[in-house]
């Protein structure tokens, strides 16, 4: 791996630098884990609690559509370390190109998603006075859904900053003189997607599989 040819002014060198940029970002993530953790014990709070209705309330979700989700994310964290590699190694149209893959893979996950949602709310299972769910008592079904709605919800919008930041570093990859500037910054966006990825790796069979007849 090349040493960046850009250190700020507060660092001896570009090691310190990528050292401090990578401590932040290990905090910032660890930060996540407790934010996304909490609504991961809530869920596992209510689901043991009242096993049979989260267990009729899941059997509404679309499997299917989870599952082309998780391959197109899992897509995007190889198109990801591909990006990453190609900085590294001062390619800069193969950097810029896997960027756009896989900002176009997470925009892709959030079209899907979209659909899944219009899906759900034209079934009436979107939490609120017009709430339905055929065999399973709509008050606890709700709580499924509400936590649904809310985990799937909150992860939609972490890969939509990811989206916009793959954009943003994309251009700054074409538009820079310099592409040695910008190795750590794409590799601290690759742990950023990583991350959103993993997340939705326990989503899914947390929300979609679990305790499910296949």
């Amino acid at each position: 791996m090349h040493a960046e040819t850009s250190v700020a002014h507060q660092f001896n060198d570009a090691g310190q630098q990528r050292d401090a940029a990578t401590l932040g970002m290990w905090v910032f993530l660890a930060t996540e884990v407790l934010f996304f953790g909490g609504m991961f014990l809530g869920y596992t709070v209510y689901r043991l609690t009242y096993p049979g209705v989260f267990l009729a309330a899941s059997n509404h979700t679309l499997v299917l559509v989870g599952a082309i989700n998780t391959a197109v994310l899992l897509l995007s964290s190889f198109s990801m370390v591909l990006a990453v590699r190609a900085a590294e190694q001062r390619r800069t149209f193969s950097t810029a190109g896997l960027l756009t893959l896989t900002a176009a893979l997470g925009a892709a996950f959030l079209v899907v998603k979209g659909f899944e949602y219009r899906h759900e709310i034209h079934e009436g299972v979107l939490p609120g006075a017009a709430f339905h769910l055929a065999g399973a008592d709509p008050r606890l079904a709700q709580m499924f859904f509400y936590l649904y709605f809310l985990m799937t919800g909150v992860h939609a919008l972490h890969v939509a900053i990811g989206v916009g930041l793959l954009g943003w570093f994309t251009l700054r990859a074409l538009l820079t003189s310099d592409p040695g500037r910008l190795v750590t910054a794409i590799d601290l966006l690759g742990l950023y997607w990583h991350f959103v990825d993993l997340v939705w790796v326990f989503l899914f069979p947390l929300l979609y599989l679990a305790g499910r007849s296949l």
